[in-house]
């Protein structure tokens, strides 16, 4: 089984957003390499209610992951399992191995008002742009093409010929920033951490996320003491 390449719709434009649920999801998308994972751990240490829902993946745990925590890591039986049940909203086969985004327990998170991040490459969250058009889709670029190729070397996790592959896609990935919400430049997980707290605080005033405290004022009731 091959999901293929993301479609897009003809003027490349996301679908239009529904009525969003109360709470709010933030997908992190970045180059292989690009240090999403350290951005998004710098956010969670900043905004300890942010939920990661975790991805499933067949591919091998690295040394310094934890099942459950990093990844659901499970056989490709278990994967093909779970995509033919419809637990998965999304999967793609991605350098060889699958990975995807459970549907839950992300959906009732939200439901509940927690908000979720999810860390997806370009071809996941292409996809994701069509089933949730109400989520909020940021892009951590790195400052070079040069830096992306050091940190990968550094990371020390892929063959020569998985960096090549990297490298290559980081290209295909870039080009793709304009269906995305907003791009922070990786120099320093620090301040890309903080650039995109700014943008949650940001979202969660758009009125649409406010409606209900403007439908309170406007029935005479009171906001805060």
């Amino acid at each position: 089984m091959d999901a293929g390449q993301p479609e897009t719709s003809r003027n490349g434009t996301r679908p239009v957003a529904r009525d969003p649920w109360p709470g709010l999801m933030v997908v992190l998308s970045a180059p292989s390499g690009a240090g999403k994972g350290t951005i998004r751990q710098r956010l969670q240490q900043r905004l300890p209610g942010l939920v990661y829902a975790v991805s499933v993946t067949t591919r091998p745990r690295r040394p310094h992951e934890v099942d459950g925590v990093d990844y659901h890591f499970v056989t490709v039986e278990e994967f093909q399992r779970r995509v033919e049940a419809g637990e998965l909203v999304e999967w793609a086969r991605v350098y060889g191995n699958y990975y995807g985004t459970p549907r839950e327990p992300m959906e009732s998170w939200l439901r509940e008002g927690r908000d979720v991040i999810c860390e997806k490459d370009v071809q996941g969250a292409l996809k994701l742009m069509d089933v949730y058009p109400e989520a909020v889709y940021i892009f951590a670029m790195p400052p070079s093409l040069a830096e992306l190729k050091r940190r990968l070397e550094q990371r020390g996790t892929e063959s020569a010929e998985a960096r090549r592959q990297r490298l290559a896609s980081a290209d295909f990935e870039m080009a793709c920033v304009d269906r995305y919400d907003y791009v922070v430049v990786n120099d320093d997980p620090d301040r890309a951490a903080d650039d995109i707290v700014a943008i949650i605080r940001a979202e969660k005033l758009r009125v649409h996320h406010r409606r209900h405290l403007v439908e309170q004022v406007r029935a005479g009731g009171r906001i805060g003491g």
